[in-house]
């Protein structure tokens, strides 16, 4: 069964909305390229105090972006694929919709005039 564009809108939703901010995209991208890392790590490279990072990892743990592991004292943030994964598929197959559309509108278009 393929999953359309209205099925999966809620976690989508949730997808998007944490990546509409550029500190999350930011973060997102850090922890992409170091694998996993600390909100103080992450904090060194953003001009963003420590607490307004473990606020934005919230956001992007709640969206399932990313995981928290406690390590000791420290929380460790690893970024995980999956829900980018699945808000590509929904948007793919939602430019698919939109793209039948049109087509059916262009074949209206071309063959419906006298």
């Amino acid at each position: 069964m393929t999953v359309g564009p209205t099925e999966a809108a809620e976690p989508v939703d949730d997808v998007l909305a944490a990546l509409a901010d550029p500190t999350r995209r930011a973060l997102l991208d850090a922890l992409a390229a170091r694998g996993a890392a600390s909100a103080s790590a992450l904090a060194a490279d953003l001009p963003v105090s420590r607490q307004a990072i473990v606020k934005h990892l919230t956001v992007l743990e709640r969206a399932g972006l990313v995981t928290a592991a406690r390590t000791g004292r420290e929380v460790r943030y690893t970024p995980r694929p999956q829900p980018l994964d699945a808000t590509a598929r929904w948007l793919s197959a939602l430019a698919g919709e939109w793209d039948r559309r049109l087509a059916a509108i262009k074949h209206a278009a071309e063959h419906d005039l006298p």
